[in-house]
């Protein structure tokens, strides 16, 4: 009886720290793999704006010889955007995450100065073309807008496992688990109010 006794004051505890540690080892890697295929998406959609840019400045391009330097930044800005790549391995490395937000903000800007120099132009405005293009574009940015907050709440649910208990045990020693880093698509100056000018 005492060395049943002595063996489940034995067995027990270590039977309990197993079942606390193996929490984490199945969700760690699924909750890892939920953010990576959110980041997928998000990359999906960056590589749809970019596709349906080059039909805009195409199609602006015939209609405006004069904005030729907008033109020129927008193809700038799209090649640069799309030469930096993010890997899923990589979203644990915040510099690597802000430079594609970077690139990525600085084409939405690219993008967002050769739409409002269309305003000049009436026969593209009325060009059915140009309508559906920017009718996709539009509706492209609001698709990145929802894969990015997809991709947060799925690195803030990585995240938050990684850190709280039991799980972290098992982040910790068997997967080596590290935070990943949220997508923060700040433009910069976005958080001051535009200014509006008539021309007065």
């Amino acid at each position: 009886m005492t060395i049943l006794r002595h063996l489940r004051l034995f067995l027990l505890p270590l039977l309990g720290a197993f079942a606390l540690t193996a929490c984490g080892i199945n969700s760690v890697p699924a909750a890892e793999e939920v953010a990576k295929a959110k980041w997928a998406d998000v990359q999906a959609q960056y590589q749809r704006r970019s596709n349906l840019i080059g039909n805009l400045v195409a199609t602006v391009k015939a209609a405006g010889k004069q904005e030729q330097d907008t033109l020129v930044k927008v193809t700038e800005a799209r090649a640069k955007a799309t030469s930096i790549q993010v890997s899923a391995n990589d979203l644990s490395d915040p510099a690597k995450v802000q430079q594609f937000q970077q690139a990525q903000a600085q084409l939405s800007q690219g993008l967002g100065r050769l739409l409002a120099s269309v305003e000049a132009y009436p026969d593209l405005k009325t060009n059915q073309n140009f309508l559906d293009l920017q009718s996709q574009l539009e509706g492209t940015e609001n698709r990145i807008a929802v894969a990015i907050r997809d991709y947060n709440e799925a690195v803030r649910a990585y995240n938050t496992r990684i850190r709280t208990f039991p799980d972290a045990i098992g982040a910790k020693i068997i997967h080596g688990a590290k935070p990943m880093t949220p997508f923060q698509a700040t433009t910069p100056g976005a958080e001051e109010a535009p200014k509006v000018d008539f021309g007065n």
